[in-house]
Order: structure tokens, then sequence, then C-alpha cells
């Protein structure tokens, strides 16, 4: 590894190389994870437009803000694959990496020579992480698909909201955000195999937006098989709930706070707290028996105090509650501070800029925010003329071609 690679290397996948022909969310946040933990990441847009990513969500002085996050601790480089002189870069580009992630639909990807036999024909080696709206084996292959897609079809949406009202999406893009998380981990358990196999083969790991949703819920199969049941939204109490309390409550100062009784002796602090004798909700068939009662005790039991009395009298009885935090509270908040979880990093268009801290957290080897997202081919040279070995005269033609 050379002093260019070493300065991105701080963290336990320093010396694990990643290509990413990926655009917008779920496979550059699986390359972001494994790039705060020390991997070489190279993402690779088009030389014109960039990543759709680079313009999406709110600007500060027309300087795109997601993307400082989104893109960071990577490097940037330019190449048109629609050109035929593309070709053999990305050839280069595989045969370098140990990791590739791809996310154009099935048949795009083919003929970008990007889908697994093109891949492990370059570099049997290679690990590929493909993701699609709908599986690359399917009969929907080539349809397109987005992280709300995904959700929708997981089962999760179906689940979240009021039973009085429709089906809620979550205020992020949760099924990119955890298509790129279980992206990550199976692209790990796959280099950990990989090291034991005396032949080093790689490995296709074929991710659609709805799988990893549709896997978190994990009861929602089973249910339908042996019960019969559908479960439908419920709130914030939950569908299929793991205890007899578990709601948000608004406080005297309008805070909302949200309360889990997952014990018998959690569920008994509450009815406690409420004037109900403890001794009759021994059982978790007696506590759900009268979970309404509870719940509505709970609520009125809230709405009369302020949030520090609630939290704090709470705590005591060593029932878990905590406030529902908005982004001010949590960069205010003591736990967050004391755990370092938000970093300042330099931008070189907007300064000293604020971002989660990478996670999660390793204590010998824990990796570092080096980067924010970096200007469109920031790294062409770097990575093209010295990790690839290719010659200036290529190089310049490239570019005065319009590939790179």
């Amino acid at each position: 590894m050379d002093s260019s690679e070493a300065e991105s290397g701080a963290g336990p996948l320093a010396g694990v190389r990643v290509v990413e022909f990926a655009q917008v969310i779920a496979g550059p946040l699986a390359g972001t994870l494994m790039a705060d933990l020390g991997a070489d990441v190279v993402h690779v847009e088009s030389p014109v437009t960039g990543d759709d990513a680079r313009r999406m969500g709110p600007a500060k002085d027309g300087v795109p803000l997601w993307w400082k996050v989104l893109g960071r601790n990577k490097r940037s480089v330019t190449l048109d694959l629609r050109r035929a002189d593309a070709a053999a870069v990305v050839g280069r580009l595989i045969a370098w990496a140990d990791v590739v992630i791809v996310t154009f639909r099935a048949a795009t990807a083919e003929r970008f020579g990007l889908d697994w036999d093109s891949v492990r024909a370059v570099n049997p080696s290679a690990v590929l992480l493909q993701i699609t709206g709908y599986g690359a084996t399917t009969s929907r292959r080539d349809d397109p698909g987005f992280g709300k897609m995904g959700e929708a079809r997981s089962g999760v949406v179906h689940l979240t909201g009021f039973a009085d009202g429709p089906p809620v999406h979550t205020g992020f893009s949760h099924g990119d955000a955890t298509t790129g998380l279980m992206g990550a981990f199976a692209v790990a358990a796959a280099l950990r195999r990989r090291e034991t196999d005396p032949d080093r083969r790689g490995e296709w790991i074929d991710l659609a937006l709805s799988d990893t949703l549709f896997r978190l819920i994990e009861w929602q199969v089973i249910l339908h098989d042996q019960l019969g049941e559908v479960p439908g939204r419920a709130g914030n109490r939950l569908a299929v709930a793991p205890a007899a309390v578990i709601n948000t409550y608004r406080s005297a100062d309008g805070d909302w706070i949200t309360v889990t009784s997952a014990t018998t002796r959690s569920v008994r602090g509450i009815a406690g707290l409420l004037g109900l004798p403890e001794e009759e909700f021994a059982t978790t068939a007696e506590q759900i028996a009268r979970k309404d009662e509870l719940d509505d005790g709970l609520r009125d039991w809230v709405a009369a105090r302020t949030t520090a009395v609630v939290l704090k009298t709470m705590t005591a009885a060593q029932i878990v509650a905590a406030k529902v935090l908005d982004v001010a509270d949590i960069c205010a908040d003591e736990v967050y501070r004391e755990r370092e979880s938000i970093v300042t990093v330099m931008d070189e268009e907007l300064g000293p800029v604020r971002m989660q801290d990478v996670v999660p957290r390793l204590h010998r080897d824990r990796g570092r925010v080096w980067r924010t997202g970096a200007q469109l081919g920031a790294d062409n040279d770097l990575v093209y003329r010295e990790w690839l070995g290719m010659d200036a005269e290529t190089l310049d033609q490239l570019q005065r071609s319009g590939v790179t």
C-alpha cells in the first residue's frame, strides 16, 4: 500500500479495496460503511453529471449537504461507462478490487461487464455486491427500483402508522439504509470466507431492496403461516409487541416520551406508579389482559408531570423510558457527547462541518472520518495513474475523448 492509500487506511478494513459502480444511497452507503472502517473505496461517476446524490437534499450557499456525508471517506473518479474505451478501464478497476458494488439493472450490469460472470472472469477472487429493485435472478430483474418501493414490498409500511390512518413510511431512506447495512455485513462475511479458501474464490451477493426489512420483521411470516394472522397498524404500540406497555406519551411540557416494559419487573413498576396492586401483574397473561388499563393510566400519569420528573421517576423505578429526541436535542445530549458520536470534519467548500462519527465503534481499531464527499473526479490521477498504473498518454487520451 502506498502513502496515498495509507491516508484513508485507518481501521479494521484497511487494505480492502472496493470499487463502486453505484449511485444514490443503498450501494454507496455500503461502501461508506466500509470506508469508515478503513477500506479504500473508489466511487465511479459520470464525468458530466456525477452521482445524482451530489444534488439531493438541502444546500448551503449552493453547496448540497447530504453528499458531504454520503460520499465521505471515498475517492471519486470519472468514467463514462457508455463509451467503448471505458471497458478496459472497468476491467482494470475490477482486477484491482477485492469488492465490486453494482446497482444497475441486471441487463445494464451485463452490458457494462459488471454482472457476476463478467466480474469473476476478470477477478475470480472478487466479491460482487449487486443491488437491484427486485433481485438479479427474478422475472423483474430489469425493473427500476428505489428504497421506498422496497419498504412497501417488505411488510414494514403496512405495519407502520395508526389503525385508523394510512400506512406510513419512516422519515428517512429506510429501505436503502438497511440494504446498505446488510450489504456491508454480507461483504465482510464473504471476505472472511475467502480468507479460509485455498483458492481465494470470490462471492456473488444478490440483494433486492425489499430483502433486508422483510428479514428484520422476524415474526410476520411464521404468524401468518401458523395462526393465519395478518397483523395491521397499531400506532406506537406495535402490531406484535414483546411487552404489555410499549407506547409514546406526551408530558406536561409537551415532549413525547417513549416507554417500554419488556420484563415483568418493569410492568409491575408501572402498575406501582399508577397505584395498582403490583401482585395483580405477576404473569404475562395478567399483564396482557390489562394492557389497555395500563396504557390509559400511564398516558394520564405522564400528562400530569414534566419530562424531567417522568424520566427521573421511571429511572428510579427501573422502567425504561426516553424522551423522543430531535436533532437539536441529540447535538446537545450528554451521552452523545460522552460517546463522541458527532465529529467535526474540514470540508474544502464549507469549512468545518459536523456529522455522525464512525459506527459501529471498535475500540482497538475504530476507523475515522478523514474526508467529506469529494469533488467530482478529484482522484482520477491518484486512482488511474498511481493505483492502476495507467500511463500518462493513455490517461490524456481518455480525458480528451470524454471517457474520464
